[in-house]
């Protein structure tokens, strides 16, 4: 069925103008629900995110490759968040869940963008972890302030110009009949088979994106892990060793939470059943995991602890 199908038509064919969400859920009653569920999971994420970023700001003892590469990723969550949660909120308010072509690949491309670039600053953090731990008497020289400001600008420029690949030539493909998106955001599995044109280019370049830059950011990870236990074995000392892994544990839960449902997610065969069940995956790494970033990173951090007393007592007097 393609009800509140607005069309565009030329010489040769149809074009859709706009597509509609289905949503997380289509009962009224659970919407309304969900709505401040959802909007305090949002406010609770921009809050944590730009408190983070300004105690990394104010506070000179912050100023560290390790807090440096937390800034960033701040700001990635809440750009990431703020793509998608503010349209599903909007969404949970109205009966008809319509999006313009424009929007929809507006949303994509953000969306793209700062979620590969959050896999390249994952890995960035994990090599950075490695040098801390494999290297110590080395870290200064090694993670100086200009390799971490190319190693950021890489990680942006990558997201970028492979979300800018990936839009084009999914959303240059001729949209001419159903316009009904299986999903509560703008994503190319479900937008793709809506196509009337053969996708094989798109899939090519998102398969070569896959590939490239998550499984590639993840394998990186995965070699700085195994090289940071390496190390941590060669450590004779027990409270060494613990020492050297709680420098890891932040980052280590981090990275399984965002790969472990990102992957869970695009790496099955799709299904009416499965459709259910990624929806409910991506609520998880779209709004929770932005959320629940800085709160990893803060737990039983001394360092950020410690910081907000002095930025605090400074404010104070």
């Amino acid at each position: 069925m393609t009800a509140n199908r607005p069309m565009e038509w030329n010489e040769n064919h149809s074009s859709v103008t706009m597509f509609v969400l289905r949503g997380l859920s289509d009962e009224k009653e659970l919407q309304l629900i969900l709505f401040p569920v959802f909007l305090g999971i949002y406010l609770v994420t921009l809050i944590w995110n730009l408190g983070l970023i300004l105690l990394i700001r104010m506070d000179s003892q912050l100023h560290t490759p390790m807090y440096f590469f937390l800034s960033f990723l701040s700001f990635i969550d809440i750009c990431y968040s703020s793509s998608i949660s503010p349209r599903m909120l909007s969404d949970f308010l109205k009966n008809e869940k319509t999006i313009s072509f424009i929007a929809c690949v507006t949303q994509y491309f953000v969306a793209v963008w700062m979620g590969l670039a959050e896999c390249c600053l994952l890995a960035a953090m994990a090599y950075d972890r490695f040098v801390t731990i494999g290297s110590p008497l080395q870290y200064s020289a090694i993670m100086a302030p200009g390799l971490c400001g190319k190693m950021v600008a890489g990680v942006y420029v990558t997201g970028f110009l492979s979300s800018l690949s990936q839009t084009v030539s999914c959303f240059n493909l001729n949209y001419c009949g159903p316009n009904i998106i299986q999903h509560f955001f703008c994503d190319l599995p479900q937008i793709i088979p809506l196509s009337c044109s053969n996708p094989f280019i798109s899939q090519i370049i998102l398969l070569l994106a896959a590939i490239f830059i998550v499984f590639g950011s993840l394998l990186v990870t995965l070699l700085s892990y195994g090289f940071i236990v390496a190390s941590i074995l060669k450590i004779s000392s027990g409270k060494g060793s613990a020492k050297a892994f709680n420098t890891c544990a932040s980052h280590l839960a981090a990275v399984t939470l965002f790969f472990g449902t990102a992957l869970s997610v695009y790496m099955h065969p799709s299904s009416s059943h499965s459709m259910k069940q990624d929806k409910v995956l991506s609520v998880f790494y779209v709004t929770l995991i932005p959320m629940l970033n800085p709160l990893i990173y803060s737990l039983r951090n001394k360092e950020i602890k410690g910081a907000l007393k002095r930025v605090i007592k400074r404010t104070t007097y």
